[in-house]
């Protein structure tokens, strides 16, 4: 069984039951439905309903016991902890982060930024924040838009100062008035060494390993309308993906 968008059925429930795990609620240690309840809500087999337990115990987010249930994992307070599967993950980050601007968003010259964009010219318009869960910083990101993309934002107070905070997310804003939606980002992940800058920014020591993601966003046909460069703590990001062996 599949549901809209080419999402999995049990892709589906285990999306839905980690929502509910990182909204708390089951932090008073509280079983999880069982696979009957959860097949009967949902109406798929109890096999669905596995898969996506499988999922959640892999991801660390709960364990399971035999004879007994499915129960959340214990978790570090202090670490912010999300999937990021879907475009529609990544615009969920206004649900339970804040984003502070370190600078505003302004017109510059960029000539690596404009190329990945695939800019006639080299002028973007950028702006830096970082990201916060529970007021300890997780991330910081710098986002490139394109002159013409980041004239549909108009002047957002949000991105328009120094110091303002915020629950927004840039692609959040973008979405709604760009002539063809958001349809996927192609993603890289690379290690590097914290700049004096982002040390700052972030609150770690200069030198210290960080994780870099990068993602371009592409809108429906096929072209850039955002890119963001993000720097991640490393205990604050983990990236998994399914491998499959090929039928040929």
């Amino acid at each position: 069984m599949a549901v809209n968008n080419g999402e999995a059925a049990y892709q589906k429930v285990a999306r839905e039951l980690r929502s509910a795990l990182l909204d708390g609620t089951f932090d008073d240690g509280s079983r999880l439905p069982t696979e009957a309840e959860l097949a009967d809500r949902y109406h798929v087999s109890r096999q669905t309903v596995r898969r996506a337990f499988q999922d959640l115990v892999s991801e660390g987010l709960v364990h399971r016991v035999r004879g007994r249930g499915t129960f959340p994992a214990p978790r570090d307070q202090g670490r912010y902890l999300r999937q990021f599967g879907s475009i529609d993950d990544l615009m969920a980050l206004s649900e339970d982060t804040r984003m502070r601007v370190l600078r505003p968003l302004r017109r510059r010259v960029d000539i690596d930024a404009a190329g990945r964009l695939r800019l006639d010219n080299d002028t973007v318009c950028s702006v830096d924040f970082v990201r916060s869960h529970a007021e300890q910083p997780f991330c910081v990101t710098t986002v490139h838009l394109p002159p013409t993309v980041a004239s549909v934002l108009g002047a957002v107070p949000e991105l328009a100062s120094e110091g303002v905070s915020s629950t927004i997310t840039v692609i959040g804003l973008l979405d709604p008035g760009l002539d063809h939606p958001i349809a996927e980002a192609e993603q890289s992940i690379t290690a590097v060494d914290a700049g004096e800058d982002i040390a700052r920014d972030l609150g770690c020591a200069p030198g210290q390993p960080l994780l870099r993601v990068d993602r371009v966003y592409l809108d429906v046909t096929g072209s850039p309308v955002e890119l963001a460069t993000s720097h991640f703590l490393p205990e604050q990001y983990s990236y998994r993906v399914r491998l499959r062996r090929s039928t040929r």
